[in-house]
């Protein structure tokens, strides 16, 4: 089948495409506004970019009525923000953050989310999460403008903190303990607790 996307609705194209780009690891990220208050949010339009300098990406996307979602906004305002990487146990409480709150409203009031101050930037982090990066903002792409179009947002690293049981030989990642939550399309995760080895890396 040949499926025009140039022709189809938008959340057409949204089905397609996030049925397909599959597993994607999920951003939750911390951002603050001028007043103080924390947002978070996930995105599972997410990925490295490169490690020299070490930068990652998320793409929040305008929400149907054209406006920017509150993330982008605080990044715009105060330019730098938290990535956390979700675990398959902190699902619930990362999907609590996904719902629309007044602008704002301080999600550190939110339930089973504890937020404990950054080492190098403003916006706080989640403390329970096993890995969280703080970026400062190296910049955002506008894909385009209106309903539903993207913001690319590329931060640069500059600290990271790891959970110490993670680290194997001083540099790798134990992706075991990590257990990371990958997205699916619709309402459907998956883990990573089966693996394959590659003779060939």
């Amino acid at each position: 089948m040949e499926i025009d996307l140039t022709t189809l609705e938008s959340r057409h194209a949204h089905d397609l495409l996030t049925g397909s780009i599959i597993p994607r690891p999920i951003a939750w990220v911390s951002s603050m506004n001028e007043n103080g208050d924390t947002n978070l949010a996930p995105f599972s339009f997410f990925t490295g970019v490169s490690w020299n300098p070490p930068v990652i990406a998320f793409s929040p996307v305008n929400r149907p009525d054209g406006t920017r979602k509150d993330t982008v906004i605080n990044i715009e305002k105060i330019p730098e923000f938290v990535v956390h990487m979700v675990s398959v146990d902190l699902l619930h409480p990362m999907e609590s953050t996904a719902k629309s709150i007044p602008y704002g409203k301080d999600e550190a009031e939110l339930k089973d989310i504890h937020l404990v101050e950054s080492t190098t930037i403003r916006p706080k982090r989640i403390q329970h999460a096993k890995i969280a990066f703080e970026c400062i903002l190296e910049k955002i792409v506008r894909i385009s403008e209106g309903p539903e179009a993207g913001n690319l947002i590329l931060g640069r690293v500059v600290m990271a903190h790891i959970d110490d049981d993670l680290i194997l030989n001083d540099r790798e990642i134990n992706s075991k303990a990590l257990d990371p939550l990958g997205r699916l399309s619709g309402k459907f995760y998956c883990h990573t607790r089966a693996t394959i080895e590659s003779e060939k890396n």
